[in-house]
C-alpha cells in the first residue's frame, strides 16, 4: 500500500513536469510559426490563372531541354552507348523520385514559396532559408547561361560573332517579356514550346530508328554495330587500369545526365498559380515517369546506336545543332534539310529554358519575401497577382549574358554553369531529405497521406534513394579535377557546399531556430484545404475535348 502511493507520488511529481515541457514546447512552436510567417494568405496574391493543359505542359517543358539535344553527345562520347544509356536511366530514377517527393508535399500545401518552404515548414526554418537561396541562385545563374546558348545556337546559320550581341540583345528582351507581362504569356510561351520539343524529339527518335535500321540513302543497316566497335563503354583517360578507366567515364556522365533532367521541379513551383492545383499536378507528375522512359531512355538507346563515341564530329564543341548526335547521323546518311530544322528547335529549348529560369527563381524569391527570408518589397504584386518586383529583379540578371560577347569573360559562364549544376543537386536533396520528414510527420500526427490527392506507394523508399544518390552527386561532380588540378574548377566544383552550410548556421544562429519534432509539424497553417482550391470535374462531352484529355 505504501509503496503505491510513493509510485502515485512520483507520478504526481513528473507528470506536472511533463506538462510544463510541453506548454514550453507549445509556446516556443508558435513564437516560431509567427517569425516565421507560415500564415501568409493575406499577404501572397498571386492568381490561380494556369489551365490543365499549361501545367502538363510545362511538366514537359522541364523535362526536356537542350541537355538531352546537344548533352547526349557528350554523354556518348564520355561514357559509350552502355555508359551513357545506365547514367541516363539512373540519374532518371533519382529525378522521379524527387518529383514524386515534392509532387505529394504539393498535393497537400499547394502555396507560394513550395520546397523550400516545405523544408522551412517540416524540418527546420534554418535549413528551408538555405534551400531557398541556394535554388533562387542557382536559377538566376542559369537564365545567362540560357540566353548566351541561344544566341550561340543563331550560329549555325550566321556565323559572323559581330552580330552576337543583337542576337543576345533579342533573347533578352523576348524572355524577360514572356514573364513581366503575367503568368498566362508565361504559360502559353512554354505549351508552344513544349510542342515543339515533343514533335522534335518523337521525329528524332524515328528518324534514328530509321537510320539504324538502314532507311537512309545510305541503306546502311547499323543495328548494334558500334556497341562492338569501339565498344560498350569510353574509357575517361584518367587512370591506366582499362575497367577503373570506364568506370570514371561513366560517373563522369552521371553529372551531364543531372544537368539534364534538371527543372523538373517547375511543376511544382507553379502550383500557387495553378487551378484545381491537387489534381493538375497529380495528373503531370504520374505521366512524367513514361516521358523519362521515353524521351530519355528510348532516346538514350537510339542515339548510342546510330553514332560511335569516337566519332570526330563529337569532338568539336560547336555548341550549336552541329553538335547533336541526331545531326551527326543524318548527315552521315546523307538526309539533307533536317540539320536546319533541328536547330531551329533547339533554339526554342535554349529560349524555353531561359524563360522557365526566370518564373522559377522570381517565384522562390517571392516566396522567400513572403515569409520574411528575403526584403519584404519583393513581395509586392500587381492588381493581376504577378509578383512584378521579384520578376523585374530577375530578369535584370538576363543582361549578365552580354559578358560572353567578351572572349574574355567565357570563363565565367563555366563556373555559372557548374554553380547551376551542383546547385541543382542541392534542390533535388533537399526536397528528398525533406520528404523523410514529412513522412515520419503525418506517421506521428496518425494523419492518412492516402488521402492525399496524390501520394506514392513506393515512399518513403523512394526518397531514401533519391537522397542517398543525390548526396553522391554532390560528392563526385568534380572528381576530374583531381587527376588535372585547377583551383578555379575545384572551387566551382565544390563552393556550393560550404556556402549552402553557410546560409544554414547563418539563420539558425540568428534566429535560434530549431528542427521540427514530428509531433510539432504544422499541417494545416495557411494551407488552402480542397474545397478552396478544387472545381468539380467536368467530364469531356465533344471529341475535341476526350482527345484534349487524352493528351492533356
Amino acid at each position: 500500500m505504501e509503496r503505491n502511493i510513493d509510485i502515485e507520488k512520483q507520478e504526481d511529481s513528473v507528470f506536472p513536469q511533463r506538462l510544463r515541457d510541453k506548454a514550453a514546447a507549445d509556446a516556443h512552436l508558435v513564437e516560431v510559426l509567427q517569425d516565421h510567417h507560415s500564415d501568409t494568405p493575406r499577404l501572397d496574391h498571386v492568381q490561380r490563372r494556369l489551365d490543365q493543359r499549361h501545367v502538363q505542359m510545362i511538366a514537359i517543358a522541364g523535362t526536356i531541354g537542350t541537355g538531352l539535344f546537344l548533352g547526349s553527345g557528350h554523354a556518348l562520347r564520355q561514357a559509350g552507348p552502355a555508359g551513357a544509356l545506365i547514367g541516363y536511366a539512373l540519374v532518371g530514377t533519382v529525378a522521379y523520385s524527387s518529383l514524386c517527393a515534392v509532387g505529394e508535399m504539393t498535393s497537400l500545401a499547394p502555396i507560394s514559396g513550395t520546397f523550400p518552404h516545405f523544408a522551412a515548414r517540416w524540418v527546420d526554418p534554418a535549413f528551408g532559408f538555405a534551400i531557398g537561396w541556394n535554388y533562387f541562385y542557382t536559377q538566376l545563374v542559369s537564365v545567362p547561361v540560357e540566353i548566351s546558348a541561344a544566341t550561340i545556337i543563331v550560329t549555325f546559320w550566321d556565323p559572323n560573332v559581330s552580330h552576337q550581341w543583337i542576337y543576345t540583345l533579342a533573347v533578352c528582351i523576348a524572355v524577360c517579356s514572356a514573364n513581366v507581362f503575367g503568368v498566362r504569356w508565361f504559360a502559353e510561351t512554354e505549351f508552344l514550346f513544349a510542342m515543339i520539343k515533343i514533335c522534335l524529339i518523337c521525329g528524332l527518335i524515328l528518324v534514328g530508328l530509321i537510320i539504324d535500321l538502314g532507311g537512309g540513302p545510305s541503306q546502311d543497316r547499323i543495328g548494334f554495330r558500334y556497341w562492338q566497335q569501339p565498344g560498350a563503354f569510353a574509357p575517361a583517360g584518367l587512370v591506366r587500369s582499362p575497367s577503373a578507366d570506364k568506370f570514371l567515364g561513366f560517373l563522369s556522365v552521371i553529372v551531364q545526365a543531372a544537368f539534364s533532367f534538371q527543372g523538373m521541379e517547375l511543376v511544382a513551383i507553379a502550383a500557387s498559380e495553378t487551378r484545381n492545383p491537387r489534381r493538375n499536378i497529380a495528373k503531370a507528375i504520374r505521366r512524367v515517369f513514361y516521358r523519362i522512359l521515353v524521351f530519355y531512355i528510348l532516346g538514350i538507346l537510339v542515339t548510342g546506336m546510330i553514332v560511335p563515341y569516337n566519332d570526330p564530329a563529337l569532338l568539336a564543341d560547336t555548341n550549336n545543332a552541329a553538335q547533336s548526335l541526331y545531326v551527326i547521323a543524318i548527315r552521315r546518311a546523307g538526309i539533307r534539310t533536317l540539320p536546319s530544322i533541328v536547330n531551329a528547335a533547339v533554339f526554342t529549348s535554349a529560349l524555353s529554358a531561359a524563360n522557365s529560369d526566370i518564373y522559377s527563381s522570381s517565384r522562390i524569391l517571392y516566396g522567400l519575401a513572403l515569409r520574411g527570408q528575403a526584403p519584404r518589397f519583393l513581395a509586392r504584386c500587381t492588381k493581376e497577382g504577378l509578383p512584378i518586383v521579384a520578376v523585374l529583379t530577375c530578369s535584370a540578371f538576363t543582361f549578365l549574358s552580354f559578358m560572353n560577347v567578351s572572349n574574355g569573360s567565357a570563363q565565367v559562364f563555366v563556373w555559372f554553369v557548374n554553380l547551376s549544376t551542383v546547385g541543382g543537386f542541392f534542390g533535388w536533396w533537399s526536397i528528398n531529405l525533406t520528404y523523410t520528414f514529412f513522412y515520419r510527420g503525418l506517421k506521428a500526427q496518425r494523419r492518412d497521406r492516402q488521402q492525399l490527392v496524390y501520394f506514392s506507394s513506393l515512399q518513403p523508399w523512394l526518397s531514401f534513394w533519391g537522397v542517398f544518390w543525390t548526396s553522391l552527386f554532390i560528392l563526385i561532380n568534380g572528381f576530374e579535377v583531381f587527376w588535372h588540378f585547377n583551383p578555379s574548377d575545384f572551387l566551382t566544383a565544390y563552393i556550393n557546399v560550404p556556402l549552402f552550410f553557410c546560409l544554414w548556421l547563418t539563420w539558425k544562429l540568428c534566429k535560434r531556430t530549431r528542427m521540427w519534432r514530428p509531433h510539432q509539424m504544422d499541417f494545416t497553417t495557411g494551407i488552402p484545404s480542397e474545397e478552396e482550391t478544387e472545381e468539380p470535374e467536368q467530364c469531356p462531352q465533344t471529341m475535341r475535348e476526350k482527345i484534349g484529355r487524352f493528351l492533356f
